[in-house]
């Protein structure tokens, strides 16, 4: 354990006991600052306290899910007059944005007026009772063209929903329609093109500025999301598909631990070489509707094989006077701009007035390892695992990205250096877990950088699937743990930067408790121009 602490860059702010902590309660430092807790190996009473929230608009297509859904029940609002509202803003926006490339209104209209006649008789169809979304076009949907931005795909309607998406409808949830998403999920359309793009239905836009990125894979979410044209989005997180869009596009999102989601019905499922990378996650513009999707989607379907039965925990329980914080502002992998730099310490300030600890520490040495066996891992089979997804989806034609991968593979590895790779994986995660016990939390950049042009330019690196700006969230899809993102800065030009937060594994609730003080700091979602 000496020599892994002294592989790392490591910087005390400032270690609070719990005397100093309550003389600062006392001062009133921290009279609107703390979260409800559990007290580290302790049984005394928990110390629950109110802390600001974000205002929310008076708009309906701005207000939270949680908000939407108490407003259908108390019979304030009708569950058509909430969806007739959000296809308007779809319809006002989407030309600009290209998000929404499929969209089923009029079924929603009718399952509406459905959800309004079980509301006259009392009956509440579940938590999400005549609530809004739209759902990454990597889900299977019934009845609803499923693509993943795939061309084999593009006349396929799937004749059941995948697991994730049947959990939020059977919830009271109303589809609007389909997000778009690179083919896959993991390779671009065209090759240059810094956005969510594909072959079918080109280029997603950023409503905070249309020459910008939305990121990917979940980008036509994160943007119509921030736009108001959908309560919440789920999206896919293989490498930050999930954490980057929402970032770039304002919003929050969550990594969940590692198969605590099933990826029954996704175009990229269970099983496979890096089935515990990929997790569904949901994408709203608050962090408290994250706790709120998250458990409707989560646990067993008796098909994707690797999901636990884990209890969802209640992130208003814990105590953030007692966590122990890590921080890193940079890596030293990737080139991370100031504000970005700036906006991470500035969230460190804030946990520092009101955490146990708080720690600059970065395991520079074990991400770099990590990135580098992943890579090698990805690529040593000489891309076969990707044909073989084209063949299941029966595609002939892809997007140039996909198509350059496949016609120029690269060396072939040995089954032998193969299994090494996996060992080393496995040991690097073990090293990974020895540093992080250490601590409750990480704070983090969740890119490089605001969002980026569209019109950027061919990356070579990218064939590799290895951008150095993605070495911020692919180690902890690698490692499995839990990762949210919430808006806490912005660029000189108005561009959202969202801070991530890592907790151990099954621990969203440190996640969603950190990630929900720092939205009362910073206010989180903010209105797009668009």
């Amino acid at each position: 354990m000496e020599n892994l602490k002294k592989s790392v860059a490591k910087k005390v702010i400032k270690g609070h006991s719990r005397r100093a902590f309550m003389g600062k309660l006392s001062a009133g430092a921290l009279a609107t600052a703390c979260l409800p807790a559990i007290a580290r190996g302790s049984s005394k009473p928990l110390l629950i306290r109110e802390f600001g929230k974000p205002a929310e608009p008076s708009e309906i297509q701005y207000k939270s899910v949680t908000a939407i859904a108490e407003m259908i029940r108390e019979k304030e609002v009708s569950a058509l007059e909430v969806v007739q509202t959000y296809i308007a803003r779809i319809e006002d926006v989407n030309y600009q944005l290209n998000a929404v490339v499929m969209e089923c209104f009029d079924r929603a209209i009718e399952e509406a007026k459905k959800a309004d006649n079980e509301i006259s008789k009392g009956n509440v169809l579940g938590k999400l009772h005549g609530v809004p979304l739209t759902i990454k076009d990597s889900f299977m949907t019934e009845g609803v063209v499923s693509t993943g931005g795939t061309i084999g795909k593009m006349n396929f309607v799937p004749e059941e929903d995948a697991t994730v998406v049947a959990r939020l409808r059977n919830a009271g949830g109303m589809m609007l329609g389909k997000t778009n998403t690179p083919e896959f999920t993991l390779i671009g359309g065209v090759l240059g093109v810094n956005s969510t793009n594909n072959i079918l239905y080109g280029i997603s836009k950023n409503p905070y500025d249309l020459n910008k990125t939305t990121s990917g894979s979940s980008g036509g979410a994160g943007a119509i999301v921030a736009a108001g044209g959908a309560a919440f989005d789920v999206g896919t997180d293989w490498g930050g598909s999930v954490r980057g869009p929402s970032c770039t596009n304002g919003i929050a999102g969550i990594k969940p631990t590692s198969v605590r989601l099933p990826r029954t019905g996704h175009i990229v499922d269970y099983g496979g070489l890096f089935d515990s990378w990929q997790q569904p996650g949901p994408m709203a513009r608050y962090v408290k509707d994250l706790d709120l999707l998250t458990p409707i989607m989560a646990g067993p379907d008796f098909k994707d094989a690797a999901v636990v039965p884990m209890p969802w925990p209640d992130y208003q329980k814990v105590d953030i006077s007692q966590l122990r914080v890590a921080f890193f502002p940079e890596n030293g992998i990737a080139n991370t701009d100031p504000a970005t730099i700036e906006t991470v310490r500035k969230a460190a300030k804030w946990m520092d007035e009101v955490a146990l600890d708080v720690t600059e520490d970065c395991p520079r040495e074990l991400l770099v390892e990590l990135g580098t066996i992943r890579r090698e891992l990805i690529i040593g089979d000489g891309w076969q695992w990707l044909k073989r997804a084209t063949e299941r989806a029966g595609s002939k034609t892809y997007g140039a990205s996909l198509r350059e991968r496949l016609e120029n593979q690269g060396a072939v590895i040995s089954t032998a250096e193969y299994t090494k790779l996996l060992e080393m994986q496995d040991a690097n995660r073990s090293k990974m877990l020895q540093w992080f016990s250490q601590y409750d939390v990480i704070i983090c950049p969740t890119t490089s950088s605001p969002a980026g042009d569209i019109n950027s330019g061919y990356n070579e690196e990218s064939r590799y699937m290895d951008n150095p700006g993605e070495s911020y969230t692919k180690p902890f899809n690698t490692c499995g743990w839990p990762g949210a993102v919430v808006r806490c800065g912005q660029s000189a030009d108005g561009l959202p930067i969202g801070v991530q937060v890592v907790a151990q594994p099954w621990r969203e609730d440190v996640a969603l408790a950190v990630a929900s003080y720092l939205e009362s700091k910073s206010g989180g979602w903010k209105r797009p121009p668009i």
